[in-house]
């Protein structure tokens, strides 16, 4: 593979506009000699309203494909990350000075770990940023940890799933981004904790941008009906792999 980081974005018409603001903190990134970026912007349809917004830069792939919700766009986005390593970045958000360039020296330095998270930070509409209370201490988080923690506090996990970096073949080899209208990153995040160790940075490397039109806010996505089938789904596929036995990495 070759010694890229490609990062990954679903991105639908109304969180279009927040792309020039994502591409701008990619851009001021800094990586280790050898190392670049490539993002790869997946629209959730075949609108006209997104192109507008896609950075003119060599080191951007946007393509389009039939609506299926946020999983099946960075799903489909794979066949374009050729890449050792993927970065999630949603459209409306942004990454923090040097968050890749952390995220990279840590799986980099423990080839037994499988991905690393780090703290996020609400962007308010003010621009003001908000921490979250209870974010893990940092260094390596166990198998089964984010699980349990989960599972124990109402289905909210203690590392935000938005922050996710992750080997590429572990990301395949887990299918990618579960089929659910909402809550795929959560199943993804408990899939990796069921098979691999992680690691958790503490530094803030994410800007989560609060504002009316992301879909996390909207009446649907707190559906109990809903809301309690999607857990359900996810818990069982991440209590399901930490008992068949599969690790990461495999035993040699």
């Amino acid at each position: 593979m070759s010694r890229r980081i490609v990062v990954v974005t679903a991105v639908h018409a109304p969180s279009a506009p927040f792309l020039p603001e994502a591409h701008a903190s990619l851009c001021a990134q800094e990586l280790p000699g050898g190392w670049e970026w490539h993002w790869v912007i997946q629209e959730d349809g075949t609108t006209d309203a997104v192109t507008p917004y896609v950075p003119d830069d060599p080191r951007v792939t946007f393509r389009q494909g039939r609506p299926g919700g946020p999983g099946v766009a960075r799903t489909m986005a794979l066949a374009h990350a050729d890449g050792a390593y993927v970065r999630i970045l949603d459209a409306d958000d942004r990454l923090t000075p040097g968050a890749l360039a952390r995220d990279l020296a840590a799986l980099e330095g423990d080839r037994a770990l499988g991905w690393a998270a780090s703290r996020a930070l609400d962007l308010l509409p003010d621009g003001s940023t908000v921490g979250f209370p209870g974010d893990p201490a940092e260094g390596p988080v166990e198998r089964g940890a984010v699980l349990d923690f989960w599972a124990a506090n109402d289905f909210r996990a203690q590392i935000h799933p938005a922050t996710l970096f992750v080997r590429r073949d572990l990301l395949v080899a887990l299918g990618g981004w579960m089929a659910l209208p909402a809550s795929e990153d959560t199943g993804l995040l408990l899939a990796l904790n069921a098979v691999s160790r992680g690691w958790f940075t503490a530094e803030a490397g994410l800007l989560y941008r609060k504002w009316e039109g992301q879909v996390t806010g909207q009446a649907p996505h707190v559906d109990p009906a809903e809301r309690t089938a999607r857990m359900a789904v996810v818990e069982e596929r991440a209590r399901a792999l930490g008992t068949f036995g599969w690790r990461y990495p495999a035993a040699g």
